[in-house]
């Protein structure tokens, strides 16, 4: 894990909004201890598997997801923002998969704008195993295998003010999408014993080119 010990993190900024790509998102349950965390889950048929597992593992599950024409109501996406921002106020965590609908690796805004009216932090999390099967669908999902090494990578928190404006809820939608880039690329190095050199110049050299 990096940090070595997350759940420090956790632990002094509970309730939180946990951020991981889609596709990361199936050893999640296992590093939650003991936190109360509920899920966003889609109300798509393929999401009604994914509220049953996420049941059977003690994490409870809102049903909503937002929608690339801004048709929250169809996918009950209003309801589940109130439902999180509820739940979040009342000491629950909540865990997001950070990805526009059907956009693999590109954060969204709904997460950010849950952040601002929650006025809680958002915190970056990847996660990969040395043994995995690698889907060639949208959300490029990795299939944890047995017997593998694995790595949890925690991002600092992201927090985004209450009264942030479309260019403040624009620079924290890049910074979670780089975090979560970063992360999993360090995951993956961590668990398949690559030399962290290379990939940390590079990522040196980006943050100073955008910077």
């Amino acid at each position: 894990m990096e940090p070595a010990d997350p759940y420090q993190l956790y632990d002094r900024e509970q309730p939180l909004i946990l951020a991981m790509w889609h596709g990361q998102h199936f050893m999640m349950p296992f590093f939650r201890r003991a936190y109360r965390f509920k899920v966003l889950i889609s109300r798509h048929s393929d999401g009604e598997i994914n509220a049953i597992a996420a049941e059977r593992l003690g994490v409870g599950a809102v049903r909503g997801s937002g929608d690339h024409g801004g048709r929250f109501h169809v996918k009950g996406g209003v309801s589940a923002f109130r439902s999180m921002t509820e739940l979040l106020a009342d000491g629950c965590n909540m865990a997001l998969t950070a990805d526009v609908p059907k956009v693999s690796r590109v954060a969204g805004l709904g997460i950010i704008k849950l952040a601002s009216e929650s006025r809680r932090p958002i915190i970056p999390v990847a996660l990969a195993t040395s043994r995995r099967i690698i889907l060639s669908n949208w959300d490029r999902s990795e299939v944890n295998l047995p017997f593998s090494r694995g790595a949890m990578v925690v991002g600092e928190p992201i927090r985004v003010p209450a009264a942030a404006d479309a260019d403040a809820l624009e620079q924290a939608r890049g910074a979670l999408e780089r975090a979560l880039n970063t992360g999993t690329e360090r995951a993956h190095a961590l668990v398949d014993r690559r030399t962290s050199s290379a990939a940390d110049s590079r990522r040196l050299e980006k943050l100073e080119r955008e910077a």
